[in-house]
């Protein structure tokens, strides 16, 4: 058998890529697009594009918007896999967390404010402000789906308001430094103020994200399914590969499909998936056999 190749995208963030009509919106229009050198496809999506044609994985861990609708609609018709967008590596990771606590608490976050300092190359990319706009809205969006699924706290339509703000600061040189106030109504008109000081490695958090991305990603082309008591034959999965969304910030969903932000739903897929490959049951986290007794 001939050796998998993986393509994992960590360059710097590149500017939002405008979705063109004739330009990156078809597999067609967008392979016609890279042919003419069209200033509108992203060097990323040159890359994803080469990737799917050669039936390759490709991930991308940074936030830009790679995976125009062209791009999805040429992975699905080569059965090759995608994944992405953004490594989940520290502050994205605790607040996907906390928010989804916090909810299902019932308490009502109002404003989420996010601010960060950083002096790698990833910083200082992130000065220009067509590269921040990426970041800001992989970002700024990790909440969403939490806040839309608790229809007693949230009215539809509403949700808490949500600042990012990264600054360029060359002495801290990789020492991220990351800051949170979550600001929260709670019981009788009540308010609760959380406040998150985090100090990291940047690097260093992205790093294991890349080799778990590779190996769940090498894993699931080895995958196939296909219903109990059919006669039909075995499936891959979909060309778009959500169930790397534990490891990345703005996860990629198959059209039309929901996108899950809340850390403990995205790593209960992934665990589940595989306990249904060795033929456990899934974990349901109610263990009955505790609470039945007479």
């Amino acid at each position: 058998m001939a050796n998998l190749v993986i393509v994992l995208w960590t360059a710097n963030t590149e500017r939002y890529a405008d979705i063109l009509e004739g330009v990156n919106d078809t597999a067609d229009n967008l392979l016609k697009a890279i042919e003419a050198g069209h200033e509108e496809v992203a060097p990323s999506t040159v890359f994803a594009v080469a990737s799917i044609l050669e039936g390759a994985p490709f991930i991308n861990g940074s936030p830009q918007n790679t995976f125009v609708p062209g791009a999805i609609e040429l992975a699905e018709r080569h059965g090759a896999f995608v994944g992405g967008d953004d490594f989940k590596s520290g502050q994205t990771k605790m607040k996907s967390a906390l928010v989804d606590f916090l909810i299902n608490a019932g308490i009502r976050l109002t404003s989420i404010a996010s601010y960060n300092h950083l002096g790698n190359n990833d910083g200082k990319n992130l000065s220009s402000q067509r590269q921040f706009r990426s970041k800001e809205i992989s970002k700024s969006t990790v909440v969403d789906d939490m806040v839309e699924a608790n229809s007693v706290l949230y009215k539809d339509g509403e949700h808490p308001d949500h600042t990012v703000v990264i600054k360029y600061m060359p002495a801290v040189g990789d020492n991220k430094r990351a800051l949170d106030e979550y600001y929260a109504e709670i019981f009788l008109g009540g308010h609760q103020t959380i406040s998150i000081f985090n100090v990291c490695e940047d690097s260093l958090l992205a790093s294991p994200l890349i080799i778990d991305l590779v190996l769940v990603a090498e894993m699931m082309t080895r995958i196939q399914w296909k219903p109990a008591h059919e006669d039909g034959g075995y499936k891959s999965f979909h060309s778009v590969l959500s169930v790397l969304s534990y490891m990345l910030k703005a996860p990629l969903t198959p059209p039309g499909t929901p996108v899950v932000n809340a850390l403990a739903k995205q790593r209960a897929a992934l665990t589940n998936i595989f306990r249904a490959c060795v033929g456990l049951e899934p974990e349901s986290d109610m263990t009955l056999e505790h609470k039945l007794f007479h």
